[in-house]
């Protein structure tokens, strides 16, 4: 069974960044795309960014366009997610998951899976 596994979270300051891993136990981000989802405190898990397929550029959330980058290593079999100026706001759970090549484009919670066990990010101001 694939597993997803999240590092990188941790308490910042307002402005600062920081980078999240997300390490793959299987070779599942060949067979479909890697992506980021975060759920803050009494918040539904929100969509924040998944690769490009094909041509496409990766999708970003309105909120995070600009600020947020999406990469991966595949040598390493691990996707990241590059934050920066970080906001008190964005302080949630990050959650690494992979979005199936047939639902690229939604940016719903329901369409995408497996998921990791997530990574706190916390924002002081």
């Amino acid at each position: 069974q694939v597993q997803l596994v999240e590092s990188g979270g941790g308490f910042v300051q307002a402005g600062d960044s920081v980078r999240l891993s997300c390490a793959a136990s299987g070779r599942i981000f060949e067979s479909s795309l890697p992506g980021w989802f975060r759920q803050a405190p009494g918040k539904e898990r929100e969509f924040v960014a998944v690769e490009g397929w094909r041509d496409s550029s990766p999708l970003y959330a309105d909120s995070v366009k600009g600020r947020f980058t999406i990469s991966r290593d595949d040598a390493k079999n691990t996707v990241y997610l590059q934050m920066n100026s970080l906001k008190p706001e964005e302080t949630a759970l990050y959650y690494c998951t992979t979005t199936p090549f047939s639902k690229w484009g939604s940016t719903a919670a329901r369409d995408v899976g497996p998921w990791g066990q997530g990574t706190q990010g916390t924002v002081s101001s």
